[in-house]
């Protein structure tokens, strides 16, 4: 299939080998590959690991499931993580180490635009990107139905706004702090923030 070559002509430019694929996160982890905003670490947060588990992708689904929830709206990079989080019933959070490459990749096989504002990217799916989710529909309804199943399976769990609001947190102060140096001002309305935030949450 041509756009599988697309694929692998993208890898083999950016120096990737062997049997990477992209989305695959534990392939990126064993070769210790590092990327996103963060530099962060690649695959993470499956809890309940070991023997006989299985992570929610393989054979490059992630991709198709990036390019599916973009098909659905434009979304930010972040938007994309807490999306397939939440779809997951809050159990499973690709890394931005993961997500952040694989939308490079998407945007430069011209599969996604990307819209910059206020440091944000805006990604939005072309007609070239639908082309090839058409193509490839059965493996990516399949692997959006098994983001479903695994999110009614952990329902008991976690609620996933509590995930969400919790890593779309962390996320905002990491991106600020990549801003550069807080004044004294901003320092002290940013802890004012936190110490209210806790006090709410510990009166609720």
């Amino acid at each position: 299939m041509r756009c599988n070559h697309q694929f692998e002509h993208w890898q083999h430019s950016h120096g990737f080998r062997g049997a990477y694929r992209p989305g695959e996160e534990g392939e990126q982890q064993r070769r210790g590959f590092r990327g996103g905003p963060a530099g962060g670490p690649s695959g993470r947060h499956w809890p309940g690991g070991g023997r006989g588990f299985q992570r929610p992708f393989d054979h490059g689904e992630l991709r198709l499931v990036i390019l599916a929830l973009i098909a659905e709206k434009p979304r930010h990079g972040y938007e994309i993580i807490k999306a397939i989080e939440d779809r997951c019933g809050g159990s499973y959070t690709p890394s931005p180490g993961v997500v952040y490459p694989t939308l490079t990749m998407l945007e430069e096989l011209g599969y996604v635009t990307v819209e910059e504002t206020g440091g944000k990217k805006l990604h939005t799916i072309t007609e070239q990107g639908l082309a090839y989710l058409a193509a490839n529909r059965a493996a990516a309804d399949a692997a959006m139905a098994r983001m479903q199943s695994i999110g009614a399976a952990h329902a008991g769990g976690r609620a996933p706004q509590l995930v969400r609001a919790i890593e779309n947190f962390k996320m905002a102060l990491h991106l600020r702090q990549r801003r550069g140096p807080l004044t004294e001002e901003q320092l002290r309305a940013i802890v004012a923030a936190i110490d209210a935030a806790a006090v709410a949450i510990e009166r609720s």
